[in-house]
């Protein structure tokens, strides 16, 4: 009895590690996308197409307000009108990081929470693009072009990419230095 339930333990064990990467994966995808659609129901709900509001007066509800406006197009409203284009875009997006993400070793979890917040924000507007024939935007910097919630977490996911990368390369370059100083006192 003490066997199989030894070998029960450990299937489980193992079920648990291979699967929490993907737990993980979900998890960050549900609160991304939840976020998203919440917050742009909230916009439809109580702004009208084109109006903003800004919880601020004077200056300050010049740079910061809440705009709603639809995007046809990709960020920054370039090429408009492409809805089916985007959606196909957006579909492969989500295989190649799903397919991706299987492929990553355990310990490079910044990677893996930086495609979770990726593919949350890619699934998020393609629920727009799907539903609408237009993502919602409405977080409105006066210096920035209109954005919303999964425009932002497909921003600081591709910012974490670019971090890690930077520090693989920083830390690829440290050991290189460390292993011709070696050579050098040998």
């Amino acid at each position: 009895m003490g066997g199989h339930r030894n070998g029960a333990s450990t299937s489980r064990a193992r079920w648990v590690k291979d699967s929490l990467p993907f737990l993980v994966l979900a998890g960050i995808v549900a609160v991304v996308v939840s976020l998203d659609q919440l917050s742009k129901a909230w916009v439809v709900a109580w702004l009208p197409e084109g109006h903003w509001w800004s919880p601020w007066s004077g200056e300050a509800a010049e740079i910061f307000r809440i705009t709603h406006i639809t995007n046809s197009g990709a960020a920054f409203g370039l090429f408009p009108n492409q809805g089916s284009f985007f959606i196909l875009i957006a579909i492969i997006v989500v295989i190649a990081i799903v397919l991706y993400y299987r492929r990553l070793p355990a310990e490079d979890w910044l990677i893996r929470v930086s495609l979770g917040l990726q593919l949350g924000g890619a699934i998020g507007n393609l629920i727009d693009r799907l539903r609408f024939g237009y993502v919602i935007d409405f977080i409105d910097i006066s210096f920035w072009p209109v954005f919303n919630l999964a425009d932002a977490s497909i921003t600081v996911g591709v910012l974490l990419i670019i971090y890690q990368l930077w520090r693989m390369e920083r830390a690829k370059a440290q050991s290189e230095r460390a292993r011709v100083d070696e050579e050098v006192r040998s």
